[in-house]
């Protein structure tokens, strides 16, 4: 989206080596568990009449990227290993990038190699085969509602019994869909809340 980039103090067009090296950093933070937005903007001498996305963001001054992190709760690497312990295989399933998804996966012991970790976009391009594959992973990354439930249902057609959680509207089909499913009690809508099984009154994985 951008063809220029704020370096030094001024304003100069952006190179394919500062595009690379963007493309770099957002790896290096992603890798780290940071979830990463980048920041660009525009100068305009007055609004122009058609305000849409298509029109405003293009051609934008690339500034550069935030990486910030949302820390794994101490307790949540050890409720993960008494899952494991108890033949019960955690499933992550998240908004985030893949390779954050990839490392904060590791960090908990979800997965030890970051190939078990795919995006929504992965799946659709599997198509019939995934639901055969399904042993294969056990992270999803950029997902839509859809994938969630398809990700459960296809555990269901191997005869696991299957724990969804969620908050958001977008999570309700698979919490619906799942063996048990829960809501949380603090960030969870009415929605999600009202289809769930079960309810977190603190939103913490540990208390499953």
């Amino acid at each position: 989206r951008c063809s220029y980039i704020y370096k030094e103090g001024r304003v100069v067009e952006m190179t394919e080596a500062d595009r690379a090296a963007a493309v770099k950093a957002n790896k290096d933070f992603a890798d780290r568990a940071l979830r990463v937005l980048a920041l660009g903007f525009k100068k305009l001498d007055a609004a122009p009449e058609d305000l849409s996305p298509a029109v405003l963001e293009r051609d934008m001054i690339y500034v550069g990227l935030v990486g910030m992190i949302d820390p794994v709760r101490p307790e949540v690497v050890g409720a993960v290993k008494q899952c494991v312990e108890a033949g019960i295989r955690p499933i992550m399933i998240t908004g985030d990038h893949r390779d954050t998804a990839a490392a904060i996966a590791m960090e908990l012991g979800i997965i030890t190699d970051p190939s078990e970790a795919i995006t929504g976009a992965d799946i659709d391009a599997m198509g019939d085969s995934f639901e055969g594959r399904i042993t294969e992973f056990s992270v999803y990354a950029r997902v839509r509602p859809e994938h969630k439930v398809r990700i459960v249902n296809a555990w269901r057609a191997l005869g696991m019994v299957t724990a969804m959680t969620g908050d958001g509207v977008n999570d309700a089909p698979s919490i619906k869909s799942a063996d048990i499913g829960i809501g949380m009690g603090i960030t969870g809508t009415d929605v999600t809340k009202n289809v769930a099984d079960m309810v977190l009154a603190d939103d913490n994985f540990a208390t499953i």
